[in-house]
């Protein structure tokens, strides 16, 4: 269902994206009503019971029964009455509600696609696993990654992030489609197996405008070859998409490739729960000690460290420390890497060293103009000080590299539209992209706040808290590196006007 859209008599309800319109107007219903109609119509001619619905509509809240019965009378009102003149909405007694109209199920609107840069744009697809052993999944990732690292670093193309180009793992789709979904001209596809000591890897690279395949090969060489034949791969692209031979400046590899299957391994948990966050702590420090110059490794790490502070609601002094030491060891280990560099930048920033987190910013996006995690990294700092519309610039930036983003890019996102005052921007943005909402849940609830609409900022508010117990108003103000008092204020009035804690 997800992606789905519902039609019924006048009305399209688009749950994803938050919106309902009749006769493709659109119709301004509450948020907890829209979730409500969302699982009637879902189900339509099935009874659901009252805890099913309190559930749709407060998910991990206790509330009063009572709040159902309001939020179904206000949709009754809004819908009206259905082309055969009863209700849309049937109550059975003492148990629940049944949608009674005939419900067509249209299907997830087709993304508009997304007009091509100026320069070369490519997007890398996973590569697919062609070996017998499930366990290599791992491997051809990395070798995914590290291709659209190596590409990303050439100033003259546009290259997508990692995350949007993961999104097509495992799912057959058109490739047009693809590219028009990214908004790019060219696409690599490839497949790798490993086996025996040996890698073979089949690559091709095809101009979507045309159908052309403007470049294929087949590498079988020792797996000791491999970040040669990365290397190889990289510069057959440029040199087909820019019409010359051109070697990326040369990466510092690592010298155990367990260490780096390590590595891709915890990389793709840094996004996800605490307990995920743990496990990657576990890879992370295992491929440091099978490579201790392994520069990405100390980076992540680092990052591993910063995620920890945020799930528990507030970093010590010693935690600090450790990140910060992590971070410049990967920066002196390999200081022509843009990742390492964002992240020491970041941290400098929260450390309130401005000058050096500025130099370090500048001098990653100079290695990595592609590099979107740290633009949106970017865009955080510059809005906190006070440089709003650069920032709002920074986050556009980071979506247009990054147009399937992990979910703290909607953190900045909210900040920088709250800190422009663009609050309808802020619920249409947050709202549209629910599944992503994290800590951002606080913009949303400040913004809603700041429109009046107090009941829902209030429910946000709800919903935040469950998920940032130890949240308080003070805490998050002196913990942000502001650079700019009187933006602190606006952050600060919003988040007391919306009901957060003090």
């Amino acid at each position: 269902m997800q992606g789905s859209r519902f039609a019924f008599g006048p009305f399209v309800l688009d749950p994803g994206a938050g919106t309902l319109r009749e006769n493709d107007v659109p119709v301004s219903a509450s948020y907890r009503g829209l979730k409500l109609l969302a699982a009637l119509v879902a189900r339509p001619d099935e009874i659901l019971s009252k805890a099913e619905l309190l559930d749709a509509g407060w998910p991990g809240l206790a509330v009063e029964e009572g709040n159902l019965t309001v939020q179904i009378a206000q949709l009754r009102k809004l819908l009206g009455a259905s082309s055969e003149g009863g209700e849309w909405i049937a109550t059975i007694p003492r148990v629940g509600y049944r949608f009674t109209g005939m419900v067509e199920q249209l299907g997830d609107p087709r993304r508009k696609p997304l007009p091509l840069p100026a320069k070369p744009s490519i997007a890398v697809l996973p590569f697919a696993n062609v070996s017998n052993d499930p366990d290599q999944e791992s491997f051809a990732d990395g070798l995914t990654e590290d291709l659209i690292t190596d590409l990303s670093r050439t100033a003259e193309l546009f290259v997508i992030a990692r995350n949007s180009a993961f999104a097509y793992k495992g799912k057959a789709r058109d490739v047009r489609e693809i590219a028009g979904e990214l908004g790019v001209r060219y696409l690599l596809e490839g497949s790798v197996r490993q086996a025996a000591g040996r890698v073979r890897i089949n690559a091709q690279l095809v101009d979507e405008v045309t159908g052309d395949h403007l470049w294929a090969e087949r590498f079988d060489r020792k797996l000791d070859d491999i970040f040669a034949v990365q290397d190889e791969v990289t510069a057959r692209i440029v040199e087909a998409l820019l019409g010359r031979l051109r070697t990326p400046p040369p990466r510092k590899r690592p010298t155990s490739l367990e260490a780096y299957d390590l590595c891709v391994r915890a990389r793709r948990l840094m996004d996800d729960t605490p307990q995920a966050a743990q496990e990657a702590h576990l890879l992370l420090t295992r491929a440091i000690a099978l490579d201790p110059d392994y520069a990405e490794a100390y980076r992540w790490l680092a990052l591993n460290h910063w995620m920890g502070w945020v799930h528990s609601g507030g970093p010590s002094e010693a935690s600090r420390g450790i990140a910060l030491e992590l971070a410049r060891k990967a920066v002196a280990l390999d200081p022509g890497d843009a990742g390492c560099r964002w992240s020491l930048a970041y941290l400098l920033a929260y450390e309130r060293s401005f000058a050096a987190a500025d130099a370090e910013f500048a001098r990653a996006i100079e290695l990595d103009p592609n590099e979107a995690d740290a633009w949106a990294a970017l865009s955080d700092i510059t809005v906190l000080a006070g440089r709003v519309d650069e920032g709002l610039e920074h986050i556009r930036k980071a979506f247009r590299l990054n147009p399937f983003p992990a979910s703290w890019y909607f953190l900045p996102l909210g900040q920088a539209l709250y800190a422009a005052g663009e609050h309808q921007s802020v619920v249409e943005a947050l709202r549209r992209n629910e599944t992503h909402r994290t800590s951002s849940r606080r913009f949303l609830a400040a913004s809603l706040a700041q429109l009046g609409q107090l009941d829902e900022a209030r429910a946000e508010v709800e919903l935040f808290l469950v998920g940032n117990p130890d949240f308080s108003i003070r805490h998050w103000a002196a913990m942000e590196p502001f650079r700019d008092d009187a933006l602190r204020e606006r952050f600060v009035e919003g988040f007391r006007k919306a009901g957060l804690p003090e």
